[in-house]
């Protein structure tokens, strides 16, 4: 898209992060007459966009952006039109609270990232622009796509999520959001490896459906030593149960001392109350236990397997 005034003069990056104050560097907040321009090209392409989507009135304008605190992300060539520059597109986002349903139909309170408005001049659509402005917005905000929230996209942005980002399963809301699986999936499971942390877990979720990885991480090892949860490699009551490496190195493994410094040896026509989940106490036939003196310095180290 150009414009009748020089768009590198105005804009010194590539891609310009405007807010509220519709400064794009230095230069534009000491003249007025250049927040002017900024102020007409944010216009322009949020009627353009609006003509796009076949919407009834612009959702994006300098007015609005002045009122609202939304970022917007506008990208240029700075070597089209003669060297003065063309404005090539914008993507505006913006945090909002929203009351979204899970698939299981669970109302869960969030306030996550939101795609406002999205949009690439028509002639230069096509060409990656779109993917690098996007790129650089989630570098930007240190965050994963599947982790936002989308304001009516249209059906082409769905066709580029799902090509680019590999978003297609979609959960429904009634509202006109669209959010898909992985964001609930962060949010189940509170591990995520994802930029969540700048922003934080009771910021982005609300009460009811937050998690806690330290809490998690306690409620694993409580699991573990009650013998309430197995590992991948066997079942509850199998003895390799709790050697599974599903579970940190940490956590789980016991000690391998030699049996009569604690005194674990089976008691001679006793049953066992609790069950055996040493290797080497179940090889069969046991051994006749004499007496416990008899047997120091001569019990060797059990060669079963070990965690």
């Amino acid at each position: 898209m150009e414009f009748p005034f020089d768009i590198n003069q105005i804009f010194s990056e590539r891609v310009s992060i405007l807010d509220q104050t519709l400064v794009a560097g230095r230069r534009s907040a000491e003249r007025p007459d250049l927040q002017g321009h900024i102020a007409t090209v944010i216009d322009e392409l949020g009627r353009a966009s609006a003509k796009a989507q076949q919407l009834t009135a612009p959702i994006t304008s300098a007015s609005k952006l002045q009122s609202q605190r939304h970022q917007l992300y506008l990208l240029k060539d700075g070597e089209s039109s003669g060297g003065r520059g063309v404005v090539v597109g914008f993507l505006k986002v913006g945090y909002k609270k929203l009351f979204l349903l899970d698939r299981g139909g669970v109302h869960i309170e969030a306030e996550p990232l939101c795609v406002l408005d999205f949009y690439i001049t028509e002639n230069l659509q096509r060409h990656g622009y779109g993917l690098e402005l996007f790129d650089f917005m989630l570098q930007h905000k240190n965050l994963e796509p599947m982790l936002m929230a989308y304001d009516r996209p249209s059906p082409k942005f769905l066709s580029f999520l799902a090509k680019h980002y590999s978003l297609t399963q979609s959960v429904p809301q009634v509202n006109n959001f669209v959010v898909f699986e992985g964001f609930f999936f962060f949010n189940r499971s509170g591990l995520s490896s994802s930029p969540l942390t700048d922003q934080g877990m009771d910021g982005f979720f609300g009460p009811v459906e937050k998690g806690s990885p330290k809490k998690a991480g306690r409620r694993d090892q409580t699991l573990l030593f009650n013998g309430e949860r197995s590992g991948t490699s066997g079942t509850e009551d199998s003895p390799m149960a709790i050697c599974s490496s599903s579970f940190p190195p940490a956590i789980g493994i016991l000690p391998v001392l030699p049996l009569p410094q604690h005194e674990i040896l089976p008691q001679q026509g006793a049953p066992s109350s609790r069950p055996a989940f040493l290797p080497w106490m179940q090889q069969d036939p046991e051994p006749t236990v004499t007496s416990h003196r008899s047997l120091q310095g001569k019990t060797q180290q059990p060669t079963g397997s070990r965690c």
